[in-house]
């Protein structure tokens, strides 16, 4: 009997892209042979999806697009799967057992495929803070068809797998085209991340701008673009510019379909604007008549209309009686105007309306009650340009600088721009994605978020260990890499947070509810190759007949907790998962892990008595998964004996437990 094998390879996306289209259209399903390995795949005859689609844009036609040397390269290389995995590094995390934060070491498009696989349609909002490509920074080179011994030689080379940050000089002939491909592949793959009600926030200033806006419009679709925000993070206007002292940068932010904003804060001197006050609590007054651009009759018919006030019953209506005066809307030339809302929704929200006259036209208008909310946390739209002493380039730098100590890392972003991003996109359990990390003010402002609001988001950290430079002050204060720096900024952000929480506990009255820390802590992962060597066989390989001689070809350095950590994509388990070793004298000797509370069962041991695979069978409660290392099932036999004991447990008890080896 064969058992299904967990392979340590993200999917193959075109073949996922083809599976959807079938899905669709089933009858342009055909075959074709793999001509490197010989297997015979399904395939879209795209002949017969033209004859379904009709008139499509095809071979040399004019048509609308952005392209670039480079585009094709860039989807190829989001499709392209690869052998690696995340691994745990228990000594550099904090509060291993109980975060669920994750930090991850490495290269982001490597990242985002391996997360694809977990989190897709899981992430609730992204932020970046890629390369600005100025010509004096770095870029990621991606091209999957270049080994590591390609790269060598190239400048900016951080990394141990072949250098994939390289120099970017605005002499390179493919300035613009290295930056484009480099954002194309991960837009890409970070769209697949997104909840259906997603959002995802892009900081870039003027360099590539331009560029960015295209690339993200087709990727995510330009209905989808709520708005390219200009950020003024530099009050005083950057000196050096030639003709126009810059005084902001962009901010693009794109959503999936249902993203719904939950609004900002109110600010606090607008606060001052609620002085009237009835049953329902503070409120200002706002005129209903429509004011500036589209507030003529012509503009909204159908928002002209008369509402009819008596003044005997102080009484506003739609409907006309005989002591009652009509109100239409006005403008000031004495034209015709339109009401802010139709005549329907004036109905509903009736009570919401009051009138008064207005002095100088000895004339009624009509007026919404606006409320403050009981709380006094009424919540507003953001504005197009966001300017505050909380968003500069400066606050990020004196924040970073009092955490971490002087110039110990350039332009770190500000934690008030994102928590102003965080504030209207995310909601208490949601997870937020950075996999541009650099200092890691993204977790900084989650964790900030959360002990403001009693939250529990989760922030995923990505960054490659990109080498601080041997004269910078980062080395001088003993930080080797860039990731260093992040994970040390989450470590004193949280304990500075923790501290602040538990001073403010300590001058509480008696009997009030002290306020919880939040999740200070993170798991850090490192992206890594396959914990096995490349001589595995595939499904298609290996018969039934040839376990008989299974050899262990997992990796010497690597160890069991690694091994369990690349089941997670392919048994759709977080990384943030739970993790217990079993005590029970059944596994003696043996490592057992459990998982989400017996969700997975595991055991990666060289020799696997049938006596473990028995004791794992019997948990209560019943496992879903159970998962053995290939090279622990001595024979056939011993495979058998695997499947037998879990079916026999299946029958004696409702449901069954899905086994797998790796």
């Amino acid at each position: 009997m064969e058992v299904p094998r967990i392979e340590p390879v993200t999917p193959d996306i075109t073949q996922e892209n083809i599976e959807k289209i079938l899905e669709l259209f089933p009858n342009v399903a055909t075959e074709v042979r793999d001509p490197q390995t010989g297997e015979v795949k399904r395939a879209v005859d795209f002949d017969a999806l033209r004859d379904q689609l009709g008139d499509v844009a095809e071979g040399m036609r004019e048509r609308y697009q952005f392209t670039w040397p480079g585009k094709r390269a860039a989807k190829e290389e989001a499709r392209q799967p690869i052998a690696k995995t995340l691994r745990p590094v228990k000594d550099r995390s904090k509060n291993w057992d109980d975060t669920k934060n994750l930090y991850i070491e490495g290269d982001n498009l490597d990242a985002l495929k391996i997360l694809r696989e977990t989190y897709a349609g899981k992430i609730k909002m992204i932020y970046i803070d890629p390369p600005y490509n100025t010509g004096h920074d770095f870029i990621y080179r991606d091209n999957f068809r270049k080994n590591a011994d390609d790269y060598a030689g190239d400048s900016g080379e951080y990394d141990e797998d072949g250098g994939r940050l390289v120099a970017n000089p605005e002499s390179n002939g493919r300035f613009h085209s290295d930056w484009c491909t480099m954002m194309y592949s991960r837009l890409l793959l970070a769209r697949d991340l997104l909840t259906v009600d997603g959002i995802i926030f892009i900081s870039i200033d003027a360099n590539e701008e331009d560029n960015l806006e295209k690339i993200a419009d087709e990727i995510f679709g330009r209905d989808n673009r709520i708005a390219d925000v200009a950020v003024v993070n530099n009050f005083k206007g950057r000196s050096d510019d030639k003709y126009i002292a810059t005084a902001h940068e962009g901010l693009l932010i794109y959503k999936k379909k249902s993203f719904e904003s939950l609004g900002v804060p109110i600010p606090s001197e607008y606060i001052q604007e609620y002085k009237l006050n009835d049953d329902k609590g503070k409120y200002r007054l706002q005129g209903l008549r429509k004011r500036g651009a589209g507030s003529r009759r012509e503009d909204r018919p159908n928002m002209f209309y008369p509402f009819y006030y008596s003044e005997i019953q102080k009484k506003l209506s739609l409907v006309f009686s005989d002591d009652s005066i009509e109100i239409l809307p006005k403008l000031s030339d004495g034209s015709d105007g339109r009401w802010r809302w139709g005549k329907e929704t004036a109905q509903q929200r009736l009570d919401e309306l009051t009138v008064q006259l207005v002095s100088g036209r000895n004339e009624y208008d009509v007026f919404q009650k606006d409320y403050l909310s009981s709380s006094g946390q009424k919540r507003i739209k953001p504005k197009s340009v966001w300017i505050g002493a909380e968003y500069s380039a400066e606050a990020g730098t004196l924040q970073t600088k009092t955490l971490l100590g002087k110039n110990i890392f350039d332009t770190p972003k500000s934690v008030g721009l994102l928590l102003y991003c965080l504030e209207q996109a995310t909601s208490e359990e949601d997870i937020i994605l950075d996999f541009f990390s650099g200092s890691a003010t993204t977790a900084h402002a989650v964790m900030q978020l959360n002990a403001g609001d009693g939250g529990n988001r989760k922030f995923i950290m990505v960054q490659l260990p990109e080498v601080c430079d041997e004269n910078s002050e980062a080395a001088k204060a003993g930080y080797h890499t860039i990731c260093e720096i992040g994970e040390e900024r989450i470590r004193r952000a949280g304990e500075k947070i923790k501290a602040e929480i538990e001073q403010e506990n300590q001058q509480l009255e008696l009997g009030a509810e002290p306020k919880q820390v939040p999740d200070i802590g993170f798991r850090v992962l490192r992206v890594d190759s396959s914990n096995y060597a490349d001589a595995r066989r595939s499904p298609l390989e290996t018969t039934q007949g040839e376990l008989d001689d299974l050899v262990d070809v997992s990796k010497a350095d690597r160890d069991s907790l690694d091994k369990l950590f690349e089941c997670f994509p392919s048994l759709q388990l977080p990384y943030d998962s739970s993790i217990e070793v079993l005590e029970d004298p059944a596994f003696a000797g043996h490592t057992v892990y459990s998982v989400n509370g017996g969700q997975l069962v595991a055991c990666f041991d060289a020799e696997i008595p049938e006596s473990v695979l028995r004791g794992m069978a019997a948990l209560d409660p019943k496992p879903s998964y159970a998962v053995v290392a290939e090279a622990g099932l001595k024979n056939s036999q011993t495979v058998t004996n695997f499947t037998e004991i879990f079916k026999q447990a299946a029958n004696a008890r409702q449901g069954s437990t899905q086994i797998r080896i790796i």
